[in-house]
């Protein structure tokens, strides 16, 4: 979503790297780009003057012209700023002290409200928590019916005592539902209201009537972050109308600009507290403002891919995987290799996971054109292998790859391609597993060129031979220098290192047999 503008932004940055320090001109060249930036992502305009002058005025203190680098110093202060305009940190939601937990969800028709009550309730019930879904949506065609299918996928019961479809007073179901909650013994009520396709007086009562007769816990504002500067006046007609305590931003996956997310925040003064960024269940999560700030400006975000490697991954089977590549435990097999490449599946989209490595903005062209059903492709090539052949690769000869590349609907290359990536993905994660770094690094233990792998190695350990210390030009010091040698061949009959050794004055010195001298070479 926010491409376009980490783009222009990472294209501003660029013009600062290499200068040891900033005049003036360049701090406003660089405002000036940076605010071009924001309005073409659809900022509010406030949001964009407020923005651009917390930026300047910090770039003209000590703390950037004193700075060895004053285009990273730049870098973290429009960080810090976008942090600020998107709340700060993330907010958490409060739960009730006694009864149940009552959430609202409002917002537009379209914006996403009734699947992201799934999503919700599947996020809470994966806390601990016990969720009940309300159909308050009672206006549009089939949304009871959706909220319910909704509410099947993800395993959370769904309280619909009205059929909706025009029909059905949906204040009358909002309030039955907390009776039925505390029947049923669920800590969270998650209320799906009706919208509308733009703001006007009877979608406003109807909600204020619902949150009058639940009195919510929570009142979240659902915005679609794809409608541009209409989801800033959207959400404060509705803080006028209704109220409410956070928002939650839907379809972050799309094309659109993205302003609306920057400026909701700063224009409403209510956090952003989660986010939906998928048509998945799963692709829903807390709204943090630092690691939206750091995909903005291309710096990846680790810690949600950390996050959601640990859900998605058997830590049992990845252990297993580790001890094999260390070593331990038999040898990594084709077998293995294809359950860590399903673990990876479970993370979702690839091109999504890449995206949050550091850097990867600059390769979005290659992310975007992705085949995510290769794996798919590998997995058919591996289980139409017999097991001996995933449990010994080396065994796969020219009529077997045949006949795996028949079983698969593949080519013979495809088959060799993925038996040769095996062996050399294998190799590489194996000498990282045993610490020896990454192959064709140079100056890494057991690589070509490096000290004391390879030929080159070996020829650098050799002792060049018939070539004695250098001696001084300067007589006095030359003099000095063969007392100081004549003392320590008297402490060690073979010389120092680095010097020529005459063997057989060495073997006299200790007293050895006449022959002996031979042994020494």
């Amino acid at each position: 979503m926010f491409a376009t503008l980490s783009d222009r932004l990472a294209d501003t940055f660029k013009n600062l790297r290499g200068k040891g320090r900033l005049s003036e001109a360049d701090i406003d060249a660089t405002a000036r780009e940076i605010r071009i930036a924001l309005l073409e992502a659809d900022v509010a305009l406030p949001v964009v003057k407020e923005f651009v002058a917390a930026v300047k005025e910090r770039a003209r203190t000590e703390e950037v012209s004193g700075a060895l680098n004053p285009a990273q110093q730049v870098i973290k202060i429009v960080h810090d700023e976008l942090v600020t305009i998107l709340g700060g940190e993330e907010r958490r939601l409060r739960y009730a002290k006694s009864g149940p937990t009552v959430i609202m969800l409002a917002g537009l028709q379209g914006a996403g409200k009734t699947t992201l009550a799934a999503k919700l309730a599947l996020w809470l019930k994966d806390q601990g928590k016990a969720p009940l879904l309300v159909a308050c949506d009672l206006q549009r065609p089939n949304a009871v019916n959706q909220l319910q299918v909704n509410g099947g996928r993800v395993g959370v019961p769904v309280y619909a005592p009205e059929p909706g479809n025009g029909t059905g007073d949906p204040v009358a179901v909002a309030r039955a539902s907390i009776e039925e909650a505390r029947r049923k013994l669920h800590d969270v009520v998650i209320v799906d209201t009706a919208g509308r396709l733009g703001v006007d007086a009877e979608l406003m009562q109807q909600a204020s009537d619902i949150r009058d007769a639940v009195q919510p816990d929570e009142v979240l504002f659902v915005v679609d972050a794809m409608i541009g500067q209409d989801a800033v006046v959207t959400a404060q007609a509705f803080l006028d109308g209704v109220g409410y305590d956070g928002v939650v931003l839907t379809k972050l996956d799309g094309d659109a600009r993205g302003g609306a997310a920057l400026s909701i925040r700063q224009v409403t003064g209510r956090p952003v507290m989660f986010a939906s960024s998928g048509e998945k269940m799963t692709d829903f999560d807390v709204f943090y403002p630092d690691r939206m700030a750091s995909r903005i400006l291309d710096m990846g975000d680790m810690l949600t891919l950390i996050e959601q490697a640990e859900k998605a991954f058997d830590q049992e089977s990845s252990m297993k995987a580790a001890a094999k590549l260390a070593g331990q435990g038999g040898e990594f097999t084709l077998d293995d290799f294809l359950e860590q490449m399903q673990q990876v599946r479970k993370l979702g989209s690839m091109s999504k996971i890449l995206g949050m490595l550091p850097g990867m903005g600059q390769m979005r062209e290659q992310l975007e054109n992705f085949d995510e059903r290769e794996i798919d492709r590998i997995q058919a090539i591996i289980q139409s292998m017999t097991p001996a052949e995933r449990g010994n690769p080396k065994m796969i000869d020219g009529s077997r790859r045949a006949r795996i590349a028949k079983g698969s609907g593949r080519q013979v290359s495809d088959v060799n391609q993925l038996v040769d990536r095996f062996f050399e993905a294998r190799k590489m994660m194996m000498q990282m597993a045993r610490g020896g770094g990454m192959p064709g690094m140079p100056g890494m233990p057991g690589m070509p060129g490096a000290a004391g792998g390879g030929k080159r190695g070996k020829a650098k350990q050799q002792v060049k031979k018939g070539k004695g210390a250098k001696k001084s030009g300067n007589p006095a010091k030359a003099a000095q220098e063969a007392a100081a040698a004549k003392e320590r061949a008297a402490a060690n009959p073979f010389g120092t290192p680095g010097e020529a050794i005459d063997y057989e004055s060495a073997a006299a010195n200790l007293d050895l047999p006449k022959d002996f001298s031979k042994f020494l070479k």
